[in-house]
């Protein structure tokens, strides 16, 4: 009933209007009338109303009160059936905000499918979470009881991943020469001291500081520790380590915690601490591995959350909030951060059953396909907002390098069936060639660096990687592409070495620039250190591999006797800041890249080719060995 409260000193605003007493009636009446409409009409919003949702608990069975509306309670009854009473397929399962129209229809396909075998799945970050009730098991946002789910829980099915693999992990050891087998056991030697140290003096900072005996934290993995026990997993294991590997499975499990509240870079957690923990799982079925790795794959999915599906830089993984790097132009995403994701990403997918990780990186994708090309190449700068390239600068070394590795990678992980990836990669090399390689008065071929179509006639160590990748990429081309590019790898190697052979310390500096007279050297103080980067050998390892010329050996070698020469120092190895001198000093840095990729590079360089064969595995940007899918990622259920 409603009740109208005279206010002191005035008259019942009825009575205010001057009307009489069968006025006042109908006008009452008519006013509850009113009321009792509007409040009805609320029953007839759509469930989802946020108005709705202010007044009314949300319905758990469909009205049948009414014989009168007995076919529209029976349809309502049907449909609160459908949502309440069968199993929900996991909320990843459905298309995705930003679903690439370019991407593998069987990959989207075999996901779907993989989500109604495996049941409901984790609730991904930023989806709507499921109810819980008092004892803490989930329950159906409706309310009502569901029926109980017979199906099998998602398994990846380790046992007939490893027999699909073509040759055993650590190789067949077949008969080798003895200097051969001399230099890898060095090179193990090498490993176990830089290991060991580290563990003595900083076991679960990220990194040691070998001159003053004491550990690095940093601040690029967002309060995360440990980075080079991560990284030195598989190389411990692939070296037979035995020891060292579980002492360093040992921490993993005891004392590496993910509940962290820091800024983190979204590149560098995924390549170092997603791609080794994925490694070390497919190369031993530890399940702490596998764990880990999804768990952390989930922390860096609220990245995404931009206007494009393009991810932010850097993101705090406690709170999930991201942004740009505050030196990234106009607040853009970098080239080589979120063009290197694509690999991990989609193990991660095939890991859990839950394809949001593969429909994020398939999302990039189909926003660099919408945006034009400069000259067909790619600039590094991207906004996430507009997906429009921010600035013209293109650069096949830092800020861009690992974007167009993981083009060509993502093609041979999929046992060559990703023919997107390799049509991207391939126009992009095409472009690479017409505009940027250039050859020097010395004959010394190089990749410049293009900057609103001025070129800037240096290399940096990281591009030295390409040499390795343009091989990778030629071994399937045709007779005249497949010899062009092969010979264009050679070259650029060449040029790599060059760049050490020429330093005091056969040691590489960070860029070499071709002007001024100056071939294959840096000519700036700022570019004249070396910090155990490995992209050099990197390139060795590949053209070893696939061309057998020994110099690729005796070239690598040199390295390993540079670097016990220059970088060893009593508690470990540590990077110098002048490569041009025979007495440099040291930077006091152990760097965790060094256990995951120099020394890796450098021990496989010396192993037969079905150590870690290219046959069965693909290297990430750190290294990391992830299986190549022969299975077109068809994840397995047991039952």
């Amino acid at each position: 009933m409603v009740v109208l409260r005279k206010l002191p000193g005035m008259p019942g605003w009825p009575a205010a209007l001057g009307l009489r007493l069968p006025q006042k009636f109908l006008f009452l009446l008519f006013l509850s009338g009113l009321l009792t409409l509007c409040f009805g009409a609320l029953f007839l919003l759509p469930d989802s109303s946020r108005f709705k949702r202010l007044f009314l608990p949300r319905r758990t069975t469909a009205s049948a009160s009414s014989s009168s509306s007995a076919s529209s309670s029976s349809s309502a009854s049907a449909s609160s059936t459908r949502d309440t009473d069968l199993p929900r397929s996991p909320p990843a399962a459905a298309e995705p905000r930003h679903a690439s129209p370019a991407a593998p229809r069987r990959l989207r396909e075999k996901f779907r499918a993989a989500a109604r075998m495996a049941g409901p799945a984790r609730t991904a970050p930023g989806s709507p979470r499921q109810v819980r009730g008092g004892d803490g098991r989930a329950e159906p946002a409706t309310g009502a009881t569901p029926a109980r789910d017979t199906r099998a829980p998602f398994r990846f099915d380790y046992e007939r991943f490893r027999r699909s693999l073509r040759h055993p992990v650590r190789g067949g050891r077949p008969g080798e020469d003895p200097e051969t087998r001399a230099r890898r056991m060095k090179i193990k030697e090498m490993m176990k001291f830089a290991w060991d140290n580290y563990k003595q003096y900083a076991l679960g900072k990220n990194e040691l500081r070998p001159l003053t005996k004491n550990g690095h934290i940093g601040n690029m993995f967002g309060g995360l520790r440990g980075a080079t026990v991560i990284d030195a997993l598989d190389t411990l294991y692939i070296m037979e380590l035995e020891e060292e590997f579980q002492e360093a499975k040992k921490w993993v499990e005891k004392s590496f915690d993910l509940n962290v509240n820091g800024e983190a870079s979204l590149f560098e957690v995924n390549i170092r601490y997603i791609g080794g923990l994925l490694a070390t799982y497919y190369l031993t079925g530890e399940e702490v591995f596998k764990s880990k790795a999804l768990e952390l794959g989930e922390k860096l999915l609220p990245a995404f959350n931009t206007p494009t599906g393009i991810p932010r830089g850097v993101i705090n993984l406690g709170s999930g909030m991201s942004w740009s790097w505050g030196w990234a132009s106009a607040g853009s995403s970098i080239l080589a951060e979120f063009g290197t994701l694509h690999l991990e990403f989609l193990h991660l997918s095939e890991l859990s059953g839950n394809p949001v990780f593969a429909e994020k990186v398939m999302n990039i994708r189909r926003v660099l396909n919408k945006v034009e090309k400069p000259q067909g190449l790619y600039p590094n700068f991207l906004s996430p907002v507009t997906g429009n390239w921010v600035q013209h600068h293109v650069s096949i070394g830092g800020l861009g390098d690992s974007f167009y590795e993981y083009l060509i990678k993502s093609w041979l992980m999929s046992d060559k069936k990703d023919l997107e990836a390799k049509k991207m990669y391939d126009n992009a090399l095409e472009a690479i060639e017409k505009h940027l390689v250039k050859k020097s008065a010395g004959g010394l071929t190089y990749i410049a660096e293009w900057r609103g179509g001025i070129l800037d006639h240096k290399m940096g160590h990281l591009a030295c990687f390409s040499g390795g990748m343009i091989a990778l990429g030629a071994e399937d081309a045709g007779e005249e592409r497949r010899q062009r590019h092969m010979d264009l790898a050679a070259e650029i190697t060449n040029t790599c070495h060059e760049s050490y052979a020429r330093s005091d310390t056969k040691l590489g500096p960070e860029a070499f620039r071709f002007d001024a007279g100056s071939e294959a050297m840096a000519t700036r103080l700022s570019e004249r250190y070396y910090i155990l980067r490995p992209e050099v050998v990197e390139s060795y390892l590949y053209l070893w591999r696939l061309t057998h010329n020994p110099k690729y050996r005796q070239w690598g070698w040199e390295v390993v006797e540079a670097l016990e020469k220059h970088c060893r120092v009593e508690a470990g190895f540590s990077g110098i800041r002048d490569v041009y001198t025979t007495t440099p000093t040291h930077d006091n840095m152990q760097q965790s890249f060094f256990l995951a990729e120099t020394l890796k590079y450098l021990y496989l360089l010396f192993c037969e080719d079905d150590v870690l064969s290219l046959d069965d595995w693909v290297f990430n940007t750190e290294a990391h060995p992830l299986p190549v899918n022969h299975t077109n990622f068809k994840a397995a259920v047991q039952q």
